[in-house]
């Protein structure tokens, strides 16, 4: 088993990464814990796949913006939000997106379709990046004792409670 995560653990985070990856990278901060993965291997993965999701998403929206608008018309209170974000913040929204759920994806597409410099969230985009994948990976890999002595004391109650979290921040992001 510690084989098949070696090999393929590197390969599943930077697959994951590229969409999000906060739950992959919380993973792979856990299993170096373990020993099974290098942290700084795993939060670099994670942090490449993160900026080249993003930097796909910007870079799409701004030569399609057909598409681009089709695919936020179905979250149409989200997109609301992530302009209203991008009015306020300006410039951090891209730190901001890293780590909420629900309109990870729709900042860069929101960017994308405005006048934004490209060059300028390339930099912001790397920079969040980096700081989002030391930050959750160094909090996973300093929880992972905690976390392992949880999830082993109650796993049968935290397949419930992890659903549960789920379902509550899916329906609240779907309200929103």
């Amino acid at each position: 088993m510690e084989d098949i995560i070696r090999d393929w653990g590197y390969i599943a985070l930077f697959l994951y990464s590229f969409g999000g990856g906060f739950v992959g990278l919380v993973v792979a901060g856990v299993l170096s814990f373990t020993g099974d993965l290098n942290l700084y291997i795993a939060m670099a993965v994670a942090a490449v796949s993160n900026f080249i999701g993003d930097q796909f998403l910007f870079y799409m929206a701004r030569t399609n913006k057909k598409y681009a608008k089709e695919t936020m018309s179905k979250y149409g209170r989200k997109v609301a939000l992530a302009h209203l974000w991008m009015r306020r913040y300006g410039s951090p929204v891209v730190f901001l997106q890293k780590y909420i759920y629900g309109i990870k994806t729709l900042i860069p597409l929101a960017m994308g379709l405005t006048k934004y410099s490209f060059k300028k969230f390339t930099i912001y985009n790397a920079v969040a990046a980096a700081v989002w994948a030391i930050v959750v990976g160094y909090a996973s890999y300093i929880m992972g004792e905690v976390i392992l002595t949880y999830a082993d004391e109650y796993k049968y109650y935290g397949v419930g409670i992890i659903l549960l979290i789920v379902f509550t921040v899916s329906y609240y992001f779907k309200k929103i």
